[in-house]
């Protein structure tokens, strides 16, 4: 499958509070961003009290990016601007892209035991793609192939391809690749990467080596690999593993943002803030009815 690609760097998730009270541990962020190119911001969102989620996420705006919510335990609850309404349970995929703005929130619930489990990825838009029209997609669990992969293992196909097989999610922007991986103790695997695109492995669950030679990884890490090389071999220890994959090509851009607000220029920036003051930000949808207005 053409040369293994060694880890360049090895990230630990670390604990943050986001939106008005939500316990995340974040694999990367934006302070790593040139090196995770095109993606902006990777958050682990697991708990079992539901004191550390149910602030939820309030109303905030976001242009110039794709949030990828991939919920795992319990839901997430949405609704925004553009009067789009809905619930991503687990096993489920909500697939945002804000282009040119969307103002929404995020309340998450529990499972009947009260745990949270989910990834949310934030991936950056090209300066081309950034004021496109926004538009949400929906991924039910029933749309997500899964491939079985030599050894016992599986991947659900979220979004690229693997093994003949195509993720559900069309017109990709930035984001050709996003598969779950469950991998049994002590299984082998080798997946193709595309040469020059970047590659980032986060742990969920268990343990494995994500390439030749490398020290074991437990969950709450990610490896970031190098540029070169078309395989990605990745090797389960004793625990097994659950793990996502996630590539894209870089987009090499400047990069200026305010919360998820992310453009190309400071000037583009600060015309989307005048906008959301002068409640111009929404374009080309009806905003929202009076009694669903974000205060």
């Amino acid at each position: 499958m053409g040369v293994i690609r060694r880890v360049a760097e090895v990230l630990q998730s670390a604990p943050t509070v986001e939106g008005a009270g939500v316990h995340v541990r974040r694999a990367f962020g934006f302070a790593e961003a040139t090196r995770t190119d095109p993606f902006l911001q990777l958050d682990d969102l697991r708990s079992s009290s539901p004191a550390d989620y149910l602030p939820g996420y309030p109303w905030h705006a976001h242009r110039g990016i794709e949030t990828i919510t991939y919920m795992l335990a319990g839901s997430l609850t949405y609704s925004d601007s553009l009067g789009n309404r809905g619930v991503t349970p687990a096993g489920e995929v909500m697939w945002m892209t804000a282009g040119s703005g969307v103002v929404h929130q995020e309340m998450p619930r529990g499972d009947r035991s009260g745990r949270l489990k989910g990834i949310q990825l934030w991936a950056n838009l090209s300066a081309e793609s950034k004021m496109r029209a926004p538009r949400y997609i929906e991924i039910v669990a029933e749309e997500i192939p899964i491939v079985d992969l030599p050894g016992g293992g599986r991947a659900r196909v979220i979004a690229g391809h693997l093994e003949g097989v195509d993720g559900p999610v069309p017109d990709l922007m930035t984001t050709p690749c996003f598969f779950d991986l469950a991998l049994p103790a002590g299984m082998a695997a080798r997946l193709p990467a595309t040469e020059g695109h970047t590659a980032i492995l986060y742990v969920l669950s268990g343990d494995l080596i994500p390439g030749d030679g490398h020290a074991l990884l437990t969950a709450g890490q990610a490896a970031l690999y190098e540029a070169e090389g078309e395989t990605l071999s990745l090797t389960a220890g004793e625990e097994g593993a659950r793990a996502i994959l996630i590539g894209g090509a870089p987009l090499r851009e400047p990069m200026v943002h305010r919360g998820a607000i992310v453009m190309t220029t400071e000037r583009e920036v600060e015309a989307a803030l005048d906008e959301l003051e002068e409640g111009t930000f929404i374009r080309d949808c009806a905003s929202a009815s009076a009694a669903d207005e974000p205060d």
